[in-house]
């Protein structure tokens, strides 16, 4: 039947032949079948090739996966004393510079002249509203209020949580620099302050304030008219640690407007020390944040709530912005990591395996149906044949 009988041959002798190796044939576990017992079908064809592309398909998705890596969050207590906390600030007032004092008061009783620290530069509130409104017609940044929150905000926030995007979000501004203001021109109203910087605090609970001249602290000079006042504010960046001016934090690029002129803003903010990590680290062996790595950001993340409301008129309440915050025990690491190559072998070995035995199993189970239909339809047709010779035979 196979066709080698017509020559006096078997197909037994194209087997292996017998010699050392022979004996293992007893434990093969994976038995041959024989060539003539196999026959090839367009449909097993287009198995295979629909077999190879989802493996293929699998093993590419495996393959990126290991490549970007995950991430990994892990909260400690914080090791070592600190005792320095850096705040950066680029904010605009709607007053002069000269009616207005910034001040910080912290738990531990130092109150610090933040004015005479930070860069204060008569401005325009117009000229900035100018460049918000230019800045948000381009694309670039989505400004918030109060009131409102923009959800693309929300995600652009989100992305800054990554590691990958905040390492590279870094290595784009490696001066570390406050960006440029708009320039004053002639005939443009010089009615209010930016005030931009970076300043060493202690790193304690603390109150950063924007407060009038004459209100709050004892300050020489005339009494500043309540009608003046005006704490409609715009915050370019407020951040705690090294300045990093291209992550965005959730007070950064938000802006308030009062028509009061005795009004209060408060923020309060809770700190969170981090650390992002490209690669595996342990919080334990984190190198100074002094020595300068491309691998590792030392920053700080803060929660931000805020509430405003006009005050009367008394020597009791204080107008102005206050910035109430503190800083949390603890600290957050997180590592971006890739695991080993011998783990991405067995994995995939597994994929593969798996859809090739799933593929086989498909096919015999799709094969064994289409015999049965085939079966059915066969044996309909016989019984119309045979119902037509008997008829014919009694006819005759």
């Amino acid at each position: 039947m196979n066709g080698f009988a017509a020559h006096g041959l078997d197909a037994d002798s194209f087997g292996e032949k017998a010699g050392v190796g022979s004996g293992l044939k007893t434990f093969d576990a994976f038995p041959k079948t024989k060539p003539d017992y196999t026959a090839p079908s367009r449909r097993g064809g287009q198995w295979t090739v629909v077999i190879l592309a989802i493996c293929t398909v699998l093993t590419f998705s495996e393959f990126r996966t290991w490549f970007r890596g995950h991430e990994n969050h892990h909260f400690s207590v914080e090791k070592g004393v600190s005792h320095e906390l850096q705040l950066n600030l680029d904010m605009v007032v709607a007053m002069p510079c000269k009616d207005v004092r910034v001040n910080i008061q912290d738990a531990a009783g130092d109150r610090i002249l933040a004015g005479d620290l930070l860069t204060r530069e008569d401005t325009s509130w117009k000229l900035w509203m100018d460049k918000r409104n230019k800045e948000m017609h381009h694309g670039i940044h989505e400004y918030q209020t109060l009131n409102n929150e923009d959800t693309r905000r929300l995600s652009a926030q989100e992305e800054d949580i990554h590691v990958s995007h905040v390492l590279g979000e870094v290595r784009k501004n490696p001066w570390r620099k406050f960006p440029k203001g708009p320039r004053l021109r002639r005939g443009d109203v010089v009615d209010s302050c930016r005030i931009y910087g970076s300043l060493e605090g202690n790193k304690v609970q603390g109150d950063f304030h924007i407060t009038a001249r004459g209100h709050g602290y004892q300050d020489f000079g005339a009494h500043l008219d309540h009608k003046t006042f005006n704490f409609s504010h715009m915050i370019t960046e407020l951040s705690f640690g090294p300045h990093y001016p291209s992550i965005l934090n959730p007070l950064d690029k938000t802006m308030s407007t009062t028509d009061q002129h005795y009004y209060k803003y408060q923020y309060y903010l809770n700190i969170v020390p981090t650390v992002f990590s490209k690669g595996s680290v342990s919080p334990d062996a984190l190198p100074s944040p002094n020595r300068r790595s491309r691998n590792l950001v030392y920053t700080n993340q803060y929660a931000a709530t805020s509430q405003s409301h006009d005050i009367p008129e008394n020597p009791y309440n204080i107008p102005g912005v206050f910035f109430k915050y503190n800083i949390e025990p603890i600290l957050l690491l997180v590592s971006e990591e890739r695991g080993s190559f011998l783990g991405l072998i067995v994995r995939l070995v597994n994929v593969v395996s798996g859809v090739m035995v799933t593929g086989g199993w498909l096919y015999q189970l799709s094969g064994w149906f289409v015999d049965v239909v085939g079966r059915r339809r066969t044996r309909g047709k016989s019984e119309g044949v045979l119902n037509g010779r008997h008829s014919h035979e009694d006819d005759e």
